[in-house]
């Protein structure tokens, strides 16, 4: 490197002020992201300009001496400054004191130091911006770590049933917007990092133009969707970044304070899925009510009850013994109608009447099963009612 003078090492410590307010005002004429920061987040980045003028100064007069530019210039400013500037306007910022610096070369050195001076510059830009790419790149990593707690205590809250106006605002921290429509998705665990099941979830969520948190909860990988006009089709697009076996999809529901029902009824659907090795993947919650019902969930047990049993008894008598005998009968139409004594044009008549008021049509062997199962269900209601 060209040699400096003692000369231009005193020249350049006593422009230190000077040319750190002409930095200020060129970034004030020039950066418009600057001229409309508050004026907090405005006077930490003049320390931050300031401190790379000054610690340009003692690398130029100690040129071999290790120095720690990171922590000279960047460690002025809080750590929270890197949410507030981009490392794009960083880079600018670092433009600007720079071009300042070099166009006060004439002014400051002394005859002869030129050349030094330039390459100081250069050089001293470079480790600038590797400093700085540092910072942010730190910085992202301890946001990644804190965002990645953030979200699994988030996800455990919410399966846990504990959602407070706190929730809400620590899930629009992460990003989560404002939806009339979440789903909870859960399956199992696939066989890699926790780290890279989220991240892989993430992407493809962001692909497909879904909100999402999720967690890895030991062998259970959860998913919440917001946003989802159509779940099944919203959560095939993740399904292949499950494990094995079961994806099931509970109930939508209006609020991510909500989420903690949706999220029961996935958990009892995944735990009942094995009992339907044919089901699709992935699959309704709803669509695994009788399952559910006989592995003791109490909620499944209550829909089959109010939402298929109470209707038909309220229908009339006829509907729910044609379907009792209906089924009874292993689907014959022409037994049915022999047991009732009616024709079978009868019994066709009733049974598309069940399909109507209960929506399960009595010969499609899945639709029977959840229909004889309600049947019993509301058999020992009622019987457990009058005793």
């Amino acid at each position: 490197m060209p040699r400096r003078s003692p000369a231009t090492v005193r020249r350049l410590e006593r422009s230190m002020g000077t040319l750190a307010d002409a930095a200020i005002a060129r970034m004030d004429e020039v950066l418009p992201w600057y001229r409309a920061m508050p004026a907090e987040n405005r006077s930490w980045v003049n320390l931050v300009a300031q401190a790379g003028v000054a610690a340009f100064v003692e690398w130029f007069r100690q040129p071999d001496a290790p120095q720690a530019i990171s922590a000279d210039v960047f460690g002025t400013a809080p750590r929270e400054l890197t949410r507030s500037v981009t490392l794009q306007q960083t880079v600018e910022l670092v433009r600007v004191v720079i071009a300042v610096v070099e166009e006060q070369i004439g002014e400051i050195v002394a005859p002869g130091d030129q050349a030094a001076l330039r390459e100081a510059v250069l050089r001293y830009s470079r480790e600038i911006a590797f400093a700085a790419a540092q910072v942010y790149a730190q910085a992202a990593e301890a946001r990644g770590a804190w965002d990645a707690r953030l979200e699994a205590l988030v996800v455990d809250n919410l399966l846990r049933g504990e959602a407070d106006d706190a929730l809400r605002s620590r899930a629009a921290a992460l990003g989560w917007g404002a939806h009339g429509s979440v789903v909870v998705v859960v399956g199992q665990t696939p066989d890699a990092e926790p780290e890279t099941v989220v991240d892989e979830i993430r992407r493809v969520a962001r692909a497909s133009h879904l909100d999402v948190l999720t967690g890895v909860q030991g062998d259970r990988l959860v998913a919440i969707l917001g946003g989802a006009t159509d779940p099944v089709r919203a959560t095939r697009h993740l399904v292949a970044q499950f494990g094995p076996g079961p994806v099931v999809i509970g109930p939508a529901v209006p609020d991510l304070l909500k989420a903690g029902h949706s999220a029961s009824v996935a958990v009892a659907g995944l735990l009942a899925a094995p009992a339907w090795p044919e089901a699709p993947r992935p699959v309704l919650a709803d669509d695994l009510l009788p399952e559910r019902a006989i592995s003791g969930d109490p909620v499944a047990r209550s829909r089959l009850v109010e939402e298929v049993y109470a209707p038909l008894v309220a229908a009339g008598s006829a509907l729910l013994e044609t379907l009792a005998a209906y089924l009874e009968q292993t689907g014959s139409l022409e037994a049915t109608s022999r047991i009732l004594f009616v024709h079978p044009n009868t019994v066709r008549y009733r049974l598309r009447r069940v399909t109507d008021v209960v929506g399960f049509a009595p010969s499609d062997p899945r639709h029977a099963f959840t229909l004889r199962l309600a049947l019993v269900l509301g058999r020992l209601q009622t019987a457990t009612q009058h005793l």
